[in-house]
């Protein structure tokens, strides 16, 4: 199967767009959090951002998707507004999750965005229900279900593959594998660090794409779901990317040197993506000016937006501990 990206202008800058607005949230959420005004966990995406853009250009509205717990570009890319995001963010009742949730478990159910999961690899299996309920309720849908590198360690990892080839069960696995499970090179920890080639195991399709080109990513993520929509059979999709900060806000970042991290950001997306626009003559100085000044506007927006919101009140805070009523 071959499949194209007609990569003119007007889908060369929404490229461009969708990933700088992604790292531009999180450069403010770096720094509201070190403000003090996020709190918990904070695991920040830079240098990923071609994966969720590249991959959310290949699914539609009606398509689900499950995140990790570093899930705000994910979310972002699949069209969660970042004023409710943000107000998550700071635990305020406008938030996407009423402010429960925080920044490891965005919910957009309006967007399909199924979560974020603090848990390792537990996306997984509850990709698989979706993907189940979806086929029984007559839904000709896709669930692409993300995870990193670290996860295929995990149980729920072979589970859920076997499962899914059993049942031929419509899902996307996509792997984002930014070389480090927390501080632990993937050389490590997996005799086979071609994370793809476990795909073969199960008798399911599978491939490694550039996770720093979102226009390699679109391609592959395209060629995947028009397969899984044809068989419906699930497919696992190895994006080999890189993340520029540290696992978390609490990570010192020992274990890797400033020489790898910088031969990285060499291979930057946004930079990239950039590059060849302006060489294909698609970008000129002003288009980014106006891109630039439209996204920090928007950020800015974001976090007003959160700044004036509100608390949850006390008295409801045992709410939503059991279901009001099941939704239809």
């Amino acid at each position: 199967m071959t499949t194209k990206v007609h990569l003119d202008r007007a889908h060369g800058l929404h490229l461009l767009r969708e990933m700088l607005r992604i790292r531009r949230f999180e450069g403010k959420c770096a720094e509201l959090y070190q403000a003090q005004k996020i709190r918990g966990f904070l695991h920040l995406y830079d240098g990923q951002e071609a994966v969720s853009v590249g991959v959310m250009q290949a699914l539609g509205p009606q398509d689900a998707i499950i995140g990790t717990y570093r899930e705000h570009g994910q979310a972002i890319a699949r069209g969660v507004p970042m004023g409710p995001l943000m107000a998550e963010m700071f635990g305020k009742l406008e938030g996407c999750c009423r402010g429960r949730g925080g920044s490891m478990h965005i919910f957009d159910r309006s967007r399909r965005f199924l979560g974020g999961n603090a848990i390792v690899g537990a996306g997984m299996p509850l990709a698989l229900g979706v993907a189940l309920a979806d086929r029984m309720q007559g839904r000709k849908t896709v669930t692409a279900c993300f995870f990193g590198e670290g996860a295929a360690d995990e149980g729920e990892f072979h589970e859920s593959m076997n499962l899914a080839a059993l049942w031929r069960l419509p899902v996307l696995f996509v792997c984002e594998n930014n070389l480090y499970s927390m501080g632990t090179p993937v050389g490590i920890a997996e005799a086979e660090t071609a994370i793809w080639h476990k795909a073969a195991g199960y008798r399911m399709g599978g491939e490694a794409v550039d996770g720093m080109d979102p226009v390699a990513v679109e391609v592959a993520a395209r060629r995947a779901v028009e397969r899984i929509r044809d068989d419906g059979a699930p497919y696992l999709l190895e994006c080999r990317t890189y993340r520029f900060r540290a696992h978390s806000m609490f990570d010192a970042q020992l274990y890797r040197s400033k020489e790898e991290i910088e031969a990285w950001r060499a291979k930057d997306p946004i930079l990239r993506l950039r590059d060849w626009l302006e060489k294909a003559g698609h970008l000129h100085p002003a288009d980014l000016e106006r891109i630039e000044a439209e996204v920090d506007e928007e950020v800015a927006a974001a976090v007003a937006f959160a700044e004036a919101g509100t608390l949850e009140p006390v008295e409801e805070l045992d709410r939503f501990v059991t279901m009001d009523e099941v939704p239809l």
